[in-house]
């Protein structure tokens, strides 16, 4: 069997969570192919694709256009010579003539349209459309996110299919070297993995740092801006923060972010909303206790190893933070708790799931 993989969202802009996604599940599904199975990944017309992964086929469209084509449904340009494709994004070729998986990552549209533009609330909701009308199955990382879908888009086949970490996120040999090169505070930090938009919540967290009480550990914060002006400096200002206490670390290579996940105090993520929450797993990996909102999907994936706070109140986010940094003993449990969680999701485990499904939808055409 032949798969087609759309990676496109890893050559976008601000790859984000899916862009991630992308590079690893073709990785997985590569690495957990029987014999005679074959994964290709396919992108819009690019220059350069490399940072897509290697041996890439190229689709005769640019981005825009090929948004354009399959927003309107046409049989082409899409993926060819395979026997099913899986788009990891709601950007899908929805005219393909094979079966089609589409991984929808989240809800967002639909219960927080206000953390997206009204552009990008206008496009999923209308994609959300084609692909409940043309997918053979919808991938969805949470059953949070199952849950929620029901309530907005008829979907004839749901499958929940976790996400795992990368083994590129091992803490490297020369973490030392790498940590005084990033200029990481050695009386400890906390740390934040997302991209600077309104819906990550990154307001109440730095408003939750100036309350009162709230141990005066530096706030690290890697990602990459998104919409939304979202201004960590201003927000420090307006918060009455010193100008040092928050500081952006942007984009990392994936060693750098093994150093800065393993060496951080706590992970912090305070998300208005979500559908899986990768960095809470990748923390829960590397043994750093994470705090964040009590959004489900945060809820789900961290489960009993997590410690949280109503989404968008700086009140109870700066409580949780001062009982957990507080607690030795509870960060040393949260920490064990979470290795042993993040074990039971692995990319290798979302990979057999899916090669499962690709073949009971292939055999039953």
């Amino acid at each position: 069997m032949r798969v087609g993989l759309v990676v496109e969202q890893a050559l976008g802009p601000v790859p984000g969570g899916t862009g991630r996604y992308a590079r690893e599940l073709a990785g997985a599904l590569g690495a957990t192919a029987a014999d005679g199975d074959r994964v290709e990944a396919w992108t819009a017309w690019h220059r350069d694709t490399s940072a897509a992964g290697p041996a890439v086929h190229r689709l005769p469209l640019p981005r825009r256009p090929l948004v354009l084509a399959w927003e309107r449904g046409l049989r082409r340009p899409v993926p060819t010579g395979v026997d099913l494709v899986h788009a990891p994004t709601l950007l899908a070729p929805v005219g393909v003539r094979v079966p089609l998986v589409v991984t929808v990552h989240d809800a967002v549209p639909w219960t927080h349209p206000d953390a997206l533009t009204p552009r990008g609330v206008a496009w999923h909701r209308r994609m959300a459309g084609l692909v409940a009308a043309r997918a053979d199955a919808v991938v969805v990382p949470t059953r949070a996110v199952a849950d929620a879908l029901d309530r907005f888009v008829p979907l004839r086949r749901v499958a929940v299919v976790g996400e795992g970490v990368s083994g590129d996120l091992a803490e490297p040999a020369d973490a030392a070297a790498r940590a005084v090169r990033l200029g990481l505070p050695e009386q400890g930090f906390l740390l934040s993995l997302a991209t600077l938009e309104p819906r990550k919540g990154l307001d109440v967290l730095v408003e939750a740092l100036a309350r009162p009480g709230v141990p005066d550990l530096p706030l690290l914060v890697v990602g990459q801006p998104g919409w939304g002006d979202v201004d960590l400096a201003e927000l420090t200002r307006r918060a009455g923060l010193p100008a040092d206490r928050v500081r952006p670390l942007g984009r990392l290579s994936d060693p750098d972010l093994a150093v800065v996940l393993h060496r951080a105090r706590l992970l912090v993520m305070p998300s208005r909303a979500e559908g899986f929450g990768l960095p809470v797993l990748e923390a829960m990996h590397a043994g750093t206790p994470v705090v964040c909102s009590d959004d489900p999907a945060l809820a789900e994936v961290g489960g009993d190893a997590v410690v949280t706070a109503a989404v968008g109140d700086p009140a109870a986010l700066a409580a949780a933070l001062t009982r957990v940094l507080g607690d030795d003993a509870l960060r040393a449990g949260m920490s064990a708790r979470g290795r042993v969680r993040a074990a039971t999701q692995t990319w290798t485990g979302a990979a057999e799931q899916l090669w499962a499904l690709y073949r009971e939808l292939v055999e039953g055409r």
